[in-house]
């Protein structure tokens, strides 16, 4: 965010901003409205599947049945989130009228040049929140379990047989355990569950050895969409569960669509806020915004839908002049997402 104070340098690009309009020279500070855009966070989990060393044994020795053989990799859509943000409208390019006519003498605008307040601090944007994917767990190592008699096993028949009959002990001891019935029980409930949670993850590192592993990863995509109009199935991406995510034009991917729907709804000014005409106000205009509906689908299932206000399927209204008149100082701060009023305050100058 930056403020705008009277300079040379501001002055000639609202004289050349007025003639880009059409309209009489006028100074004062040029500034966007702005239009809104959605921003969509694709989350998509990849699921890489590893067979285990002595997969071919599952079946016999730990009646694993089905057991893939191959190693396969495949992805799917867990979540779209939708948030909403706003970029310049170069169809809405004003000018702030600072002049001795007018009390406007602060005008903060942001990066873009999209107007956020007017003779007020605009509060401080909000930053979309970083994607942090959760921290990978590190596979267990089958052979740190193993010990020395299946370690010197002379074949992987052998290896799997000494295997299998070291999990059914793990899986003994620890019936045995939570019964208690153990030989050597633990003094209280703290230790015993030490021990089970250390017979799991022998067992579980284990039995990698016949069922594989399986490690999932998720990515975060952000699309961006800027509507003008309503729209009926759109096709926003394509999504493959063997590679992911996929251009609109790679038919190898199945479509995502985005409908937008415009309900047509348009909130009213605030009753304290005069409409002003084009000709006596202080160039300063806001959006009146209009509501839609937007939808992500996959065919007939429904992924996302969110309800929101869009500034380009509302329409723009100029404030009377009178606002900031030499005789009544008003402070507004404006939505950046929007453009319509978020707060107004006036007070009458003596």
């Amino acid at each position: 965010m930056k403020k705008i104070m009277v300079t040379i340098a501001t002055l000639a690009m609202a004289v050349l901003a007025g003639h880009a309009q059409g309209n009489a020279q006028t100074e004062g500070v040029p500034y966007f409205l702005p239009k809104t855009g959605i921003r969509l966070a694709v989350l998509v989990e990849k699921t890489t599947y590893t067979p285990g060393e002595l997969a071919m044994y599952g079946e016999k020795y730990m009646k694993l049945f089905n057991t893939p053989m191959q190693k396969s990799t495949e992805y799917r859509v867990v979540a779209i989130n939708i948030t909403d943000f706003g970029t310049p409208d170069s169809t809405k390019h004003y000018v702030a009228a600072m002049d001795k006519k007018h009390s406007i003498t602060d005008v903060r605008l942001a990066d873009n040049g999209v107007l956020l307040a007017i003779n007020a601090n605009p509060p401080k944007p909000t930053q979309p929140k970083n994607f942090v994917p959760a921290k990978a767990m590190k596979p267990l190592n089958p052979k740190d379990f193993m010990n020395q008699e299946i370690l010197s096993a002379g074949s992987s028949a052998k290896m799997a047989e000494l295997i299998a009959k070291e999990i059914y002990d793990i899986r003994d001891s620890r019936n045995q355990l939570s019964r208690g019935q153990a030989d050597a029980m633990p003094k209280d409930g703290e230790q015993l569950r030490l021990m089970l949670n250390n017979l799991d993850k022998q067992e579980q590192a284990l039995l990698q050895v016949f069922a594989g592993t399986t490690v999932k990863d998720t990515t975060e995509t952000i699309i961006t969409y800027v509507p003008t109009k309503a729209v009926d199935r759109d096709v926003l991406f394509r999504f493959s569960r063997h590679y992911g995510m996929a251009d609109k034009d790679d038919l190898g991917g199945a479509p995502y669509y985005i409908s937008v729907e415009d309900l047509h709804s348009i909130p009213t000014m605030q009753a304290s806020i005069d409409r002003g005409k084009v000709k006596d106000n202080a160039g300063v205009y806001v959006n009146l915004p209009g509501k839609v509906k937007i939808s992500v689908a996959q065919e007939a299932n429904l992924r996302a839908v969110i309800e929101l206000y869009m500034a380009q399927f509302g329409k723009t209204e100029p404030l009377s002049g009178e606002l900031f008149g030499k005789k009544q100082f008003t402070q507004m701060v404006m939505n950046p997402v929007t453009g319509t009023i978020e707060s107004v305050k006036t007070e009458n100058v003596k």
